[in-house]
């Protein structure tokens, strides 16, 4: 059986966030906790998923998610340019394989993640 509640450690790495970071929205109402009986912050699994946005997907370890419309996607040869609008004033571009956009099915007009991780930016739905 799955745990239904998760350490604020495990919960953090679950989204991707730090634990300072998760400490921050707990105070800012941003995510629900409770407290154990050691008054230790503990996270609903539904929570975690909830915040992740689609349950029962592997996701990429980055903190760093753009959330937006695929405004293009130019395919040539083995190479393919993603082009997205960000829902804030910015926008994301994207290099990758041919393969990789044929994999995710990305169409211009579905709604997308630029996941920036290092000097790569990474798609996915």
């Amino acid at each position: 059986m799955p745990r239904q509640t998760l350490s604020a450690a495990a919960a953090a790495r679950a989204l991707g966030i730090s634990v300072d970071t998760l400490r921050r929205w707990d105070r800012d109402g941003k995510i629900r906790v409770e407290r154990d009986s050691a008054n230790r912050r503990v996270v609903a699994a539904a929570e975690v998923e909830r915040l992740r946005g689609h349950v029962g997907k592997e996701t990429l370890s980055a903190r760093n998610r753009f959330r937006g419309i695929i405004r293009s996607v130019e395919l040539d040869g083995l190479i393919a340019r993603i082009e997205i609008d960000v829902t804030e004033p910015s926008r994301v571009v994207a290099i990758v394989t041919r393969e990789s956009v044929d994999e995710l099915g990305l169409k211009a007009g579905m709604s997308a993640a630029g996941v920036v991780k290092s000097t790569s930016v990474m798609v996915e739905r």
